[in-house]
């Protein structure tokens, strides 16, 4: 019973802390077992569940922060205005201008609080799993800015979008045998795929490293005796320096996924296009 009690506060299974032996984090560990549904076409794990609680966390944070609009704005209008102003000042306006800007702004504030609040379901207890480390997510954000991306550059120029993509001015025609390949991969093929693997690989190695600490500090804890108990709260203290690390690349992320997709689209937009 204390096992399974000081197992669940750390975030690892039985299985890791009690079993008598150190079990490190596995690829497993991004498949976990069905909670709701089971064996129906709705089930639900627990990355599933983190991504509902994702989504339910921004609907409560807006839903309330905006209900009752004021002049003078009270706490929780101050805190999302603040927000929204991050993303709109130091995203959408430094990369856009002021006004593209304003009609990219749901688009971007959309993905920059999705990816947050996906990535921050990593560090909260019960849960302890981003709903962006398995692919489903990350990609269709990166699919999202992908469409985004042409949707833009073929309401600024047209059809002569493409062409210009493919062919950059001012290269010789020689060359365009070699660089249109390239331009073609890299543009319209990688770009959604490696918006997607740098948000991934994060959360992947993040919930990786979170779980080797706390599983060790279960190990140490629970299966250890003397001294060696001391190595368990040297993983721990790893363990809560890792959650405020992962707090950090939360933010970083959704910041650096934003800051792309703006990026992408001030290029669709530029006139060279």
């Amino acid at each position: 019973m204390v096992s399974e009690l000081v197992s669940l506060a750390l975030g690892v299974g039985v299985s890791e802390a009690g079993s008598g032996g150190f079990e490190g984090p596995t690829v497993n560990e991004f498949y976990p077992d069905a909670l709701f549904f089971i064996g129906t076409p709705f089930e639900i794990n627990r990355i599933m569940l983190a991504r509902f609680v994702a989504v339910a966390l921004i609907l409560l944070i807006f839903g309330f922060g905006v209900r009752r609009l004021k002049v003078v704005p009270g706490r929780g209008q101050n805190i999302v205005e603040m927000a929204v102003q991050f993303v709109r000042v130091y995203m959408a306006e430094d990369l856009l201008g002021k006004v593209d800007a304003k009609r990219f702004m749901p688009l971007l504030t959309s993905i920059f609080f999705t990816v947050f609040f996906m990535n921050i379901t990593g560090i909260i207890p019960g849960i302890n799993i981003a709903g962006t480390s398995l692919m489903g997510v990350p990609l269709l954000l990166g699919l999202l800015a992908w469409v985004m991306f042409i949707y833009a550059g073929i309401k600024k120029h047209g059809g002569h979008f493409f062409f210009k993509a493919l062919f950059p001015p001012g290269v010789p025609k020689l060359l365009y045998i070699l660089i249109t390949p390239i331009e073609f991969i890299s543009t319209f093929i990688f770009r959604p795929i490696t918006l997607a693997l740098r948000l991934l690989m994060n959360m992947f190695v993040g919930h990786i490293l979170l779980v080797l600490c706390f599983t060790a500090t279960s190990f140490f804890l629970l299966n250890t005796d003397g001294l060696w108990k001391l190595i368990g709260a040297g993983t721990f203290a790893f363990g809560l320096i890792f959650t405020l690390f992962e707090i950090l690349v939360s933010v970083l992320q959704a910041y650096i996924f934003t800051l792309l997709t703006a990026s992408y689209i001030q290029m669709s937009l530029a006139e060279e296009h």
